[in-house]
């Protein structure tokens, strides 16, 4: 187990660098921090590099950490490192993968198109991962999906369902191929989501939390469909309306 000790060591700089989607585009990195994401994270533990850990901090006795290589580090390094108010101490580093095979097997299907919010963003993986959702595809103009906030909203759905990001045109058009219906959200030219008939494959497209689905995107899809809002309110919060509609279609 090695044991850093200097916030100079040229590791800590490259670990560092991960909290910026420029340094994890060009690595094929991320960084996860806190007890439960890392715990996650060893579930799919081909996707782990390492586990940093701060000498305050012990690992779980009941934590299987098989080969993978483990740093010790001071609590000061570990503090430079977190993203939280209140660091545990406790960081992994993990490949980004998405699988090909998993991808053209999977029959259900979440895009987002142009979410920029990360609160919204991991809530709405968490709420596919949840709902039983196998694939999502985060198109452009959506903030990064291994952005530290996003990932803690996902509480771990990263390591259990492919997210990858994808031009979702190309992908409605895949799917149309395959006979899977798209449905878009929108508040015209819709219809109430109740009146869909439901179906084992489908792709729902939800969109920007100012401007909804692009209209491009929407008129590709096989139909749009709309909530109502009984009350006074303008509209659903994004990641509301996404976990609505996805316990609907895949009921």
């Amino acid at each position: 187990m090695k044991h850093i000790q200097s916030v100079q060591n040229p590791l800590v700089k490259q670990w560092k660098k991960l909290q910026t989607k420029k340094e994890r585009d060009k690595t094929g990195l991320f960084i996860v921090e806190g007890f439960h994401l890392v715990e996650e994270a060893l579930k799919q533990r081909e996707q782990v590099l390492e586990i940093i850990i701060s000498d305050k901090a012990e690992l779980p006795p009941r934590w299987d950490t098989g080969s993978v290589s483990i740093t010790l580090v001071t609590e000061e390094i570990s503090n430079t490192l977190s993203d939280t108010e209140a660091p545990q101490g406790i960081y992994a580093i993990c490949r980004q993968e998405g699988s090909e095979t998993a991808l053209n097997n999977a029959k259900t299907f979440l895009f987002i198109d142009a979410v920029q919010d990360p609160g919204n963003l991991g809530t709405m993986i968490r709420t596919a991962d949840a709902a039983g959702i196998e694939a999502v595809i985060v198109g452009h103009g959506s903030v990064d999906i291994f952005n530290a906030k996003v990932l803690r909203s996902a509480q771990g759905s990263h390591f259990h369902l492919p997210i990858v990001r994808g031009d979702l045109n190309e992908w409605i058009q895949i799917l149309k191929g395959k006979n899977i219906p798209v449905y878009g959200t929108a508040l015209e030219n819709a219809s109430v989501y109740t009146e869909t008939k439901t179906s084992e494959s489908f792709a729902l497209v939800v969109g920007n939390e100012g401007a909804g689905v692009s209209k491009e995107i929407l008129s590709n899809t096989t139909a749009n469909l709309y909530i109502p809002i009984y009350g006074k309110s303008e509209s659903l919060n994004v990641a509301v309306a996404t976990g609505i509609l996805l316990y609907y279609l895949k009921k």
